[in-house]
């Protein structure tokens, strides 16, 4: 079992858990970066219980071409394992997370997605930006939002 592995479910956890009157605007960007970070491996390894645990129940993802997902549709996906992932990770050094008062954040970063669907291979690169709010229970993922695939020669581009 590796270190990523063991802090998927860990990170889902105490997020949810998180008290918030007691986070400070740093810890609040660390939180919701590891959240969204262990949010694309759950993606990766289509472990809807993490995902669910990461989503909140009105999530909706607007996707580059325009086609809309709700937080449902997401775990559908996954559980049925049409796609089978080989990388699902940010870029290293392309995250940025914004907050805006205490309790909305705006995760920032550029995506490799690797696998195949179906019986058809993908290998792209996109940009995405993942709005986080947060409840009672702790932040939830509420609103994505990805860019059309990039050309290879797109840089990290602006943070």
């Amino acid at each position: 079992m590796t270190l990523r592995s063991t802090l998927t479910p860990l990170v889902a956890l105490l997020a949810l858990g998180a008290a918030p009157a007691q986070a400070s605007p740093d810890q609040d960007r660390r939180t919701v970066a590891e959240l969204d970070t262990a949010y694309q491996t759950a993606v990766e390894r289509n472990d809807a219980v993490v995902m669910a645990a990461i989503l909140h129940p009105q999530m909706i993802l607007v996707l580059g071409d325009g086609q809309v997902r709700t937080g449902e549709d997401l775990l559908v996906l996954a559980r049925s394992r049409d796609v089978s992932f080989e990388r699902q990770v940010e870029d290293e050094g392309t995250q940025t997370v914004r907050l805006y008062g205490p309790d909305t954040a705006i995760v920032t970063a550029r995506l490799w997605l690797k696998g195949v669907r179906g019986s058809r291979a993908f290998d792209r690169r996109l940009w995405f930006s993942d709005t986080y709010v947060r409840t009672p229970d702790g932040w939830r993922y509420v609103f994505g939002q990805a860019s059309l695939d990039l050309p290879n020669s797109v840089g990290a581009g602006p943070q």
